[in-house]
């Protein structure tokens, strides 16, 4: 039966914990047993820009001894209103796996619906489940659990935040969310979530004693013309060096890149020795590695 990743909620504790583990095993010692990926192949559509997904998408596959194909949305007819239907059943005949970075999570629903491959949710504007599996390896990596941190998110209430909710929902951590009148994450999500997700409009309630702080860009693709208001409305909501003595000692601040620094973050916390933006952009290739490995080799 293949498996979709759509949502974090595709997932239970102990598959993320499983996932976490095997692609620590893969940044330590590299992939074991040959290429497990040898002959497969994963379809990359993209309809947004990107640099570290789908560079670590491509890595990911070539180092499991597979192959990828890139698809921009221009480069095919779905971009001439192919109904999405006809599109996932001839992909399945020629792909393994198709992963998507798109607007719309109905167009990632829609694919699977109607595919007989794995489809990957690679960014939409509702969720970013593949970059908090990431995250959660790199705040293993670092801290040796993520289990009893406690975790804020000074921001945006956007794809990642909600994303990190659906992981604080699963695994229980603590995850307070600092985010402006306006600007809390998906009322639905929030809804889902347990007492161990807060949402505040503080920052530095936020980064009372938290063990990771958490940040992204104020305004995400498709909001560039909301960016002056936007920067209006968060200013205050800075990681900067004010925000980290409320922190823990020894907090870890993350950002899923690209940073606009001097705006949601400053270049002095972002090349400082709390910052861990650049082991956790590597850490994409081999959570990949691990979830293409469990979904097309059953590992």
């Amino acid at each position: 039966m293949k498996r979709d990743i759509l949502t974090l909620k595709d997932l239970n504790k102990e598959e993320i914990q499983s996932l976490i583990k095997r692609a620590l095993e893969i940044k330590s010692e590299g992939i074991g047993g040959g290429f497990p990926l040898k002959g497969k192949c994963l379809g990359l559509i993209f309809d947004k820009p990107s640099t570290r997904t789908r560079v670590s998408f491509e890595a990911a596959m070539v180092r499991l001894g597979g192959s990828t194909v890139y698809l921009g949305r221009a480069e095919t007819q779905m971009s001439r209103n192919e109904p999405i239907r006809d599109t996932a059943r001839v992909l399945s005949r020629y792909l393994d796996a198709v992963a998507i970075r798109t607007y719309g999570q109905d167009v990632v629903e829609e694919m699977a619906k109607w595919s007989d491959i794995p489809v990957i949710n690679a960014l939409t504007d509702l969720y970013h489940p593949c970059q908090i599996l990431s995250d959660l390896m790199t705040v293993q990596e670092k801290k040796g659990t993520i289990l009893g941190l406690k975790v804020a998110w000074i921001g945006d209430g956007n794809n990642v935040a909600n994303s990190w909710i659906n992981a604080a929902a699963i695994l229980g951590f603590q995850l307070t969310l600092a985010c402006p009148p306006g600007f809390h994450p998906a009322h639905q999500i929030l809804a889902e979530a347990g007492e161990n997700v807060r949402v505040v409009e503080d920052p530095i309630e936020a980064a009372n004693q938290a063990d990771v702080v958490n940040t992204d860009v104020w305004a995400s693709m498709g909001q560039e013309q909301e960016r002056q208001k936007r920067i209006k409305a968060f200013a205050g909501f800075q990681v900067n060096t004010s925000v980290l003595s409320h922190c823990s000692p020894d907090v870890i601040v993350m950002h899923c890149l690209p940073a606009h620094r001097g705006e949601e973050i400053t270049d002095e916390i972002i090349e400082g020795p709390n910052s861990v933006v650049f082991d956790q952009a590597e850490n994409k290739m081999h959570m990949h590695q691990a979830l293409l490995e469990w979904l097309l080799a059953g590992r």
